[in-house]
């Protein structure tokens, strides 16, 4: 099984309680922002650009609750900026746990020798850890020399305390192809449990020396090409049908943007991760405020056009699925 069980069955409970409850438009998973600050500058981050004049900000660990509380998904997100610079980290972990929601915390692993040691063991965390390549290709992304053998260090603190361990790596328009089979290799063997693949792809909130380094839909679709053989070798947590938009397959595919809805200290985020037309006070507003047919890859919006975050695009996978790619997920999901 690639998810944990009890992942998978809150999830399947939780879609079941929305379609009997009539909802055509509710949250898979929230993406909990409490800080946009960083101690990195990662080329292929927009967050440190578009938040500059509010970084110091943070929400607190009662705002945090809220927002869990208030959208009851069954899987969190905690994101950032670097969520473990959050001077109350550790609350914010146990207090998502209390409410028996997975977490998937995404970190570049530099404090994981300084929070793994106060966290309690549970099922619930998954670190989430930045890698973009091999030392070399990472380094380069993160603009820091060094930051891949701390995050390796990191990664091995974490797995020895028992926790789970999955990857997500940016392919830039520089990254070897072969690098990736060399990069799933390698953290096979420092004990990674699982990989997310997605491109590094051109958006507006990039400044131009980093968009250079980004692809445009043609470019991803040849950079990932040879996914489906690395997909056989290693256990991709980027689903098949994902995998398939980035090879150009399904060409039709929209994302489903209030899916993964993001909170941050500004307010409720709309209308997707990467795009800021507005911000709300609460998760309701959002929805009912934006008017979701402006965007789209097919919708004209230029910000949209090589959009293919996975937080956008894997809603749509779970929810908006036929059965041929039900049967095909729960296959993939079970059995690898």
């Amino acid at each position: 099984m690639r998810f944990p069980w009890l992942m998978n069955f809150n999830i399947m409970r939780y879609l079941v309680r929305m379609r009997l409850q009539g909802r055509t438009k509710f949250p898979i998973v929230l993406m909990l922002e409490p800080l946009h600050k960083c101690n990195l500058a990662c080329e292929g981050c927009g967050r440190i650009l578009e938040y500059e004049e509010t970084i110091d900000e943070y929400m607190s660990y009662e705002q945090c609750m809220k927002a869990v509380d208030e959208v009851d998904t069954p899987v969190v997100t905690v994101t950032g900026g670097e969520p473990l610079i959050h001077p109350q980290i550790v609350e914010i972990l146990h207090g998502i746990v209390k409410r028996r929601k997975f977490i998937n915390c995404c970190t570049n692993a530099l404090l994981l020798h300084r929070v793994v040691p106060k966290l309690k063991r549970t099922p619930f965390i998954t670190f989430n850890v930045h890698i973009d390549g091999l030392e070399e290709t990472h380094d380069r992304a993160v603009s820091r020399q060094g930051v891949f053998k701390k995050a390796i260090e990191g990664i091995k603190i974490a797995k020895a305390k028992g926790f789970r361990i999955v990857t997500n790596t940016t392919v830039f328009k520089y990254t070897p192809v072969q690098e990736l089979e060399d990069m799933c290799e390698y953290l096979t063997g420092v004990g990674v449990d699982g990989f997310l693949l997605a491109p590094a792809f051109k958006y507006t909130a990039l400044d131009s020396p980093a968009a250079a380094n980004c692809m445009d839909r043609g470019e991803i679709a040849e950079k990932f090409r040879t996914l489906d053989r690395l997909a056989k070798k290693y256990p991709l947590w980027s689903t098949p049908i994902y995998v398939d938009f980035l090879q150009g397959k399904r060409p039709g595919m929209e994302c489903t943007p209030w899916g993964n809805p993001v909170v941050n200290p500004q307010g409720w985020k709309g209308p997707c991760y990467l795009i800021t037309d507005a911000h709300y006070k609460s998760f309701q507003e959002m929805v009912d405020s934006t008017r979701w047919q402006r965007y789209g890859v097919h919708s004209g919006d230029p910000r949209c056009t090589n959009c293919a975050m996975h937080c956008g695009f894997e809603p749509t996978v779970v929810m908006n699925s036929d059965f041929r790619d039900t049967l095909r997920l729960m296959k993939w999901n079970f059995f690898g």
